[in-house]
């Protein structure tokens, strides 16, 4: 089984490149993050005809998750439980082929030390409290998205520059830490330990086309038995080169 997690920034807006993508690659499952549409607008059918189901969450313009598969998708859970209603929707969780999905679009958090780094905390130690109730030492588990953290300096194309800056600072990292806690690893590291691999370029430094001047901020975290299924996981760069990308790359995770 081929997981991806992709922040696709609008299914619409790429839907020409998604679609491409999907035919070429054909991941058994991909997760999607920054859908942008309510689910009533998502564009379903085009999908479908390439032989995928979908799961969506999605609100109007901001955030949104979805879950695309070519088996079939089944506990589908929308939120974090308890959620009052017309909370964000960044949160969806299934199962398919008896893997477990958690797809997370975590909140950017703007700026070190602003209202939205403190609502970004908040809503990282609610998803280590979710990922707490799972049963990591049995089950395969894949908990995956833009997490908008990178682990260490490994991560980061300049780590001077970004030293304790959004995405790179301590209490981001240590909540990261804590969502790992009970019994996730980051699969990426255990194929490719050096640095350099990143998954998320700025458009407006243009950090792609600069020489690869990005962050790695997209992962897949495996419980233990999903890790020790896993053969390899890769960073698909080609798809955010061309005209009209999203400005992350996917990652892609194959499972036996």
């Amino acid at each position: 089984m081929r997981i991806a997690t992709w922040n696709v920034n609008s299914v619409r807006a790429r839907l020409p490149r998604l679609l491409a993508w999907l035919s070429e690659r054909r991941p058994d499952v991909v997760l999607l993050q920054e859908t942008k549409c309510v689910d009533e607008s998502f564009p379903c059918q085009p999908i479908e005809d390439l032989g995928y189901s979908v799961a969506a969450c999605g609100q109007k313009t901001y955030n949104g998750v979805a879950i695309l598969s070519r088996k079939k998708i089944e506990d589908v859970a929308r939120g974090f439980p308890g959620d009052e209603e017309g909370a964000e929707r960044r949160v969806i969780a299934a199962t398919v082929e008896g893997v477990m999905l958690l797809n997370v679009y975590v909140v950017n958090g703007e700026s070190v030390g602003s209202d939205k780094y403190q609502k970004k905390l908040r809503w990282m130690a609610r998803l280590a409290e979710l990922v707490d109730t799972y049963d990591m030492a049995r089950e395969k588990i894949v908990v995956a998205g833009d997490f908008n953290v990178t682990f260490d300096d490994r991560d980061v194309y300049d780590p001077v520059e970004w030293r304790e800056e959004i995405f790179c600072s301590t209490p981001e990292r240590e909540a990261l830490a804590r969502i790992l806690a009970p019994g996730l690893a980051d699969s990426f590291r255990a194929f490719h330990e050096e640095g350099g691999h990143y998954t998320w370029w700025d458009f407006r430094t243009r950090g792609f086309e600069r020489g690869n001047r990005g962050l790695r901020i997209d992962h897949l975290l495996l419980s233990r038995p999903a890790l020790e299924a896993c053969t390899g996981v890769e960073i698909d760069r080609e798809a955010r080169a061309g005209e009209k990308p999203s400005d992350h790359a996917p990652v892609v995770a194959t499972l036996e």
